[in-house]
């Protein structure tokens, strides 16, 4: 599953910097608040590519797919590619756990198929 949801999160990574350089053209929002916001998002992506086995990361990769739907209220584009990474974040989620079920199979299968040393 890590392998799976840490692609997920490099992705948004890039796609959270071609967000904010899209942002920085809104004379609304000043430069430092785009970068600051989306450094953040950026870093807590990277951050959770290490968390995502432990408790409580696979939520934190949920908030942050919520966060980056609602992006879409400053970029709109956002509310597509987040749904996008969204349908890629519950992919990586299901069906990795699905593989670690099957290598745990596999390596209990060989782990009972070894013979006794004694």
């Amino acid at each position: 599953m890590r392998t799976l949801c840490a692609s997920t999160l490099i992705g948004e990574v890039f796609i959270i910097g071609f967000a904010a350089l899209v942002a920085m053209k809104d004379p609304d929002l000043s430069t430092s608040t785009v970068w600051t916001v989306s450094g953040t998002a950026m870093v807590l992506c990277l951050l959770l590519c290490g968390m995502v086995t432990r408790p409580g990361g696979v939520a934190l990769g949920w908030a942050l797919q919520i966060a980056l739907i609602a992006s879409g209220l400053i970029v709109g584009t956002m509310f597509f590619l987040g749904a996008v990474f969204t349908a890629l974040w519950w992919a990586s989620v299901h069906y990795g756990r699905k593989i670690d079920e099957a290598k745990a199979r596999f390596a209990e299968q060989a782990d009972a198929s070894a013979p006794d040393p004694a």
